[in-house]
């Protein structure tokens, strides 16, 4: 999963994309509004996460322009503006959850858990076959047994294949969906993290096809 965290507090901002990159999520971090503008209009995101007052514009602003544009993407507003009326104004602009400065790093991720079920399937657990993947704890079954030891990227690269059971996945998706801008992406890092899943779960598990990707039926 991929996300578009936009907070223009450096250490804030750090905190929270390290704690996203530790849970398995592919973040690009943003201190101003019309650089995430930017971005959203070039890239692929999952989820957006966006502080209201920025030193260019406004979250409710973004999100204005945003839902102007056609563009459904969960929002989260993640602010210190607590009064109801701006809460209201958020919601009515667009944003999909409102929440408030301080806060829980763990109501955060269960937050944005809850936003990517609502465009996805609802329920936490993803099935194909003898695996079995819950979103919400991050655990794997295969044959009844508890998989240890996976890396976050294998983690996010089977919950992208589970959610798109059936359907070719290109390797610029999976790419895309472990890795944020900021990253290098070497050209055979899918190859190696499949092979790795492969020789846990069997080659049969995940097919590939050139030119098409690769896919959990």
């Amino acid at each position: 999963m991929r996300i578009l965290f936009v907070e223009d507090d450096k250490h804030l901002g750090e905190s929270v994309k390290g704690s996203f990159s530790y849970q398995g999520y592919a973040v690009d971090w943003e201190t101003r509004g019309g650089t995430a503008l930017s971005l959203l209009r070039t890239e692929k995101y999952d989820l957006l996460v966006l502080d209201n007052r920025l030193p260019d514009t406004t979250g409710i602003e973004m999100i204005k322009q945003i839902r102007r544009g056609g563009d459904q993407m969960p929002i989260l507003m993640l602010t210190a503006c607590d009064e109801v009326a701006q809460k209201i104004n958020g919601l009515d602009a667009g944003a999909d959850d409102y929440l408030t400065k301080p806060f829980d790093m763990n109501e955060l991720f269960a937050r944005v858990r809850s936003l990517l079920r609502r465009v996805g399937d609802k329920n936490p657990l993803l099935v194909a076959g003898a695996l079995e993947m819950n979103t919400t704890t991050r655990t794997v079954l295969f044959d009844g047994n508890t998989i240890e030891g996976l890396t976050a990227k294998e983690l996010s690269i089977i919950e992208l294949l589970l959610r798109n059971k059936g359907r070719f996945i290109t390797k610029e998706r999976l790419e895309e969906g472990i890795y944020d801008l900021d990253h290098h992406v070497q050209s055979n890092t899918v190859e190696v993290y499949v092979s790795r899943l492969r020789r846990r779960f069997g080659k049969a598990l995940i097919e590939s096809f050139r030119g098409l990707g690769y896919r959990i039926n």
